[in-house]
């Protein structure tokens, strides 16, 4: 599959100047609710992200709402697992929704659509941990990270991308006069 390609097609691949959640800047980002709106581009990432975990026994796969609402709902369905997300909680960290289940032990997989610096999913790990889940395993349809993310556990992605990505006082387009654009 090549997921840059899925990305171009449904228009999700961006060039500019965006400031990340991260608070990096980078002429590059990446849209991915443009390519999940697709119910099959979806289904496909899903299925692809699921084979790199399938030989982990998953209860439930999680991820940060809202973008890994539904890669967490089409990863979990490929390897048969429930769906889980978390939402901020108003302080900072994030909480799983009331009904949303978690036994001890239960083994669950990460996921989010692009890792920068994986703060996000790690939120979302620590709110599944926080009751009683056992992480196995993080993915991502893209890491961007530049193999700076670690998670203690295997992390796999479905393409990894190098991409500039600046501090925002050593930004070459803030330099430029490029206008900044969130995201």
């Amino acid at each position: 599959m090549d997921v840059l390609e899925l990305y171009r097609r449904t228009g999700a691949l961006l060039e500019g100047h965006f400031l990340l959640r991260s608070g990096l800047h980078s002429p590059i980002f990446l849209q991915s609710a443009a390519l999940l709106q697709h119910p099959l581009y979806a289904e496909a990432v899903g299925e692809a992200l699921g084979k790199l975990f399938e030989d982990e026994k998953v209860d439930f796969v999680i991820g940060p709402a809202l973008g890994g609402v539904v890669l967490s709902f089409v990863v979990a369905k490929a390897l048969g697992a429930r769906a889980l997300f978390a939402e901020k909680d108003g302080q900072g960290g994030m909480t799983l929704r009331r009904g949303l289940t978690v036994n001890p032990g239960d083994r669950f997989l990460a996921v989010e659509d692009v890792v920068t610096t994986g703060e996000s999913v790690r939120k979302a790990i620590r709110a599944a941990e926080a009751r009683g889940g056992v992480l196995v395993g993080v993915g991502a349809i893209v890491d961007r990270s530049g193999g700076k993310a670690a998670f203690g556990v295997p992390f796999r992605a479905l393409l990894k991308l190098e991409v500039p990505q600046y501090l925002p006082e050593a930004c070459p387009l803030c330099r430029d006069g490029v206008p900044l654009e969130e995201v």
